[in-house]
């Protein structure tokens, strides 16, 4: 496991879920760069007529950013996981738009778990099943095909809330 992806990740959820900037992908030397202002520069401000959605988990697990959309990773102990996306005002989008999404598991001593998603039966989150996580120092990179265009970022195994 790369040592830095815990500093990177951290910086990356705090970027997200507090100023709402611009996403940190790639690697961790990127998101360790970055500098985390007292105040959000005017420049990320929402769009004119369009208040930006809140960064509450509506579904117990972690609210990133990608462009314009949000989209919350929901990383069960059980090893049943989801990912959903909103808009930004977090107004719920369909599952479909986005495709190929993948968690890739990385767990301290052991071979990644690349696991492939499928979207569920209602059409509202993709379903990743893989072995059980017990260990905090566990990271998970996430995945996924939008608009056209790949983005990944690697993030803190961080157990659901409700």
């Amino acid at each position: 496991m790369r040592p830095s992806i815990y500093a990177a990740a951290l910086l990356t959820g705090l970027l997200a879920t507090s100023a709402c900037s611009s996403e940190v992908q790639g690697t961790a030397a990127t998101a360790s760069s970055a500098v985390v202002p007292d105040q959000p520069p005017a420049a990320a401000a929402p769009p004119s007529g369009m208040d930006h959605g809140d960064h509450n988990a509506h579904h117990g697990g972690v609210v990133y950013m990608y462009d314009e959309m949000h989209y919350e990773v929901v990383l069960a102990p059980d090893g049943h996981h989801r990912v959903y996306f909103t808009d930004a005002v977090r107004e719920d989008l369909p599952a479909s738009v986005a495709s190929s999404v993948t968690l890739t598991v990385e767990r301290p001593k052991a071979e990644p778990e690349v696991l492939n998603g499928a979207i569920d039966e209602s059409g509202e989150s993709w379903l990743l099943t893989g072995r059980p996580v017990g260990d905090p120092a566990t990271s998970v990179r996430v995945a996924f095909v939008t608009k056209g265009s790949e983005y990944w970022i690697d993030v803190p195994f961080i157990p659901p809330t409700q």
